[in-house]
């Protein structure tokens, strides 16, 4: 089983959301993540999916969802060709100092991931970190050493393919 990352152009329409998310669903294939958001041309919406399967599944999908009426492009994008982020918001428990097992403050474990307190009450604080997949998942991991996580937020993944040779212009 295969992840792979889709860059799916089209069309800023009421429905395009469901009839993507409705092929998926009819065919029995798995979304991971997904994201979308207005392009610079408000006439378009780039989606970001994250799909698995075998290899057949994988082709299947990219020619099932090429075939939507309201698809304008779609690409496939890898990893060394393609920029990837997520957005993570994660609200924890402030603990005490004699509560700690590691040698790292939540100040100093947030900085060394470059995230930022976005939010802090006398009980809790609200951290933003931005990057890949495995950064965010690693943060988490650092993070339960020490710390309850209350409340957590991802956005999924969204991605950009490298250099400006396959910018498809409208």
């Amino acid at each position: 089983m295969r992840k792979q990352v889709l860059s799916i152009l089209v069309e800023n329409t009421s429905g395009v959301l469901s009839h993507v998310s409705g092929l998926f669903s009819r065919r029995g294939y798995n979304i991971d993540s997904f994201s979308a958001g207005v392009t610079t041309d408000p006439r378009y919406t780039r989606m970001t999916i994250v799909t698995s399967g075998d290899e057949q599944i994988l082709e299947q999908i990219e020619k099932q969802v090429a075939k939507l009426e309201d698809v304008v492009d779609i690409k496939i994008l890898e990893p060394e060709a393609s920029v990837r982020r997520e957005l993570m918001l994660v609200k924890v428990k402030k603990a005490l100092p004699a509560e700690q097992k590691s040698p790292y403050s939540l100040a100093e474990l947030t900085n060394n991931f470059h995230g930022k307190s976005v939010d802090e009450t006398p009980d809790s604080v609200l951290i933003e970190v931005t990057g890949n997949t495995d950064k965010l998942d690693s943060f988490l991991e650092n993070l339960q050493i020490d710390y309850e996580i209350l409340e957590l937020a991802r956005t999924g993944l969204t991605a950009l393919s490298r250099g400006a040779d396959d910018v498809v212009f409208l």
